[in-house]
């Protein structure tokens, strides 16, 4: 699981200074607003109607004490005093200024936490279970494979200017609690001996319209987790429609070409 090291401390903490002076050089005139927006976007802050909103990435759910006390403190000392969790496992701050989010963030880097991944049109935080590594019913923990699509997608640059934002769940029981079926891409444990394996979905969305993602893949390895999530990130990314917003999620590229079709592609850019 996610331990971050001294090298992700110093390394999150440049990115929130680098952060600052891209909103200075903004407010300077230096930077237009458009050209700030993608910016900020990968470091989780929003430009909402009523006020700023920044999201905090926790990976597939899992808080240690230290991290949690420091939220705690963030919000206390740059918002209104608390926080509100996503059905995604992220926290957002929704009255925290723009000239404070870089602040915010060199404090949580203190204790490996971060924005990225958080918002933009990019692979977003990896979710799981709510119980996973505690579930009475759970086949395999499924948190060590998200910490592996985790270190792997982050900074990807092919993963950074996708269509649309891209949502991955993974789950390790029978009972669907990390709501895997709505989300652009899941991971379904099948069995965990003699190694684990995994259903594939993909194109599953709440939005307009609803649709439950339909199986891909019956089986893949763990092995092949990265490799098959790339083919799929590769044909998203050639065929995603980049010109329509309600149009660019994969659930509607799915739809568009037929289910078959998909896996077809994604099993040839795969074999590639």
């Amino acid at each position: 699981m996610y331990q971050p090291i001294a090298r992700d401390i110093q390394l999150l903490k440049e990115r929130a200074q680098q952060l600052a002076g891209q909103i200075a050089r903004q407010k300077e005139g230096r930077l237009t607003e458009d050209e700030l927006r993608p910016l900020r976007l990968q470091n989780g802050l929003y430009i909402q109607r009523h006020a700023p909103m920044l999201r905090i990435a926790i990976a597939y759910g899992m808080l240690n004490s230290a991290q949690l006390r420091a939220l705690a403190a963030v919000a206390r000392r740059y918002d209104q005093g608390w926080g509100h969790f996503t059905t995604r496992q992220n926290l957002q701050l929704n009255w925290i200024s723009v000239e404070d989010t870089p602040k915010a963030l060199a404090d949580l880097a203190e204790v490996g936490l971060h924005g990225i991944q958080a918002s933009g049109n990019c692979l977003r935080n990896i979710t799981s279970d709510v119980l996973a590594g505690i579930a009475p019913d759970e086949i395999l923990d499924p948190r060590p494979y998200a910490e592996l699509l985790r270190q792997w997608s982050t900074f990807h640059p092919e993963l950074a200017f996708l269509p649309r934002k891209f949502k991955v769940a993974l789950t390790g029981t029978p009972e669907d609690r990390a709501l895997a079926q709505v989300h652009d891409l899941a991971f379904e444990v099948v069995h965990a001996q003699p190694e684990a394996v995994f259903r594939v979905r993909a194109g599953g969305g709440l939005g307009r319209p609803p649709i439950l993602g339909p199986v891909i893949r019956e089986e893949l390895s763990w092995r092949d987790l990265l490799t098959y999530t790339h083919a799929i990130m590769r044909v998203y990314n050639e065929l995603g429609r980049r010109d329509n917003l309600t149009k660019a999620r994969i659930k509607i590229l799915v739809k568009t070409v037929g289910v078959d079709t998909f896996r077809d592609m994604v099993e040839d850019a795969w074999r590639d």
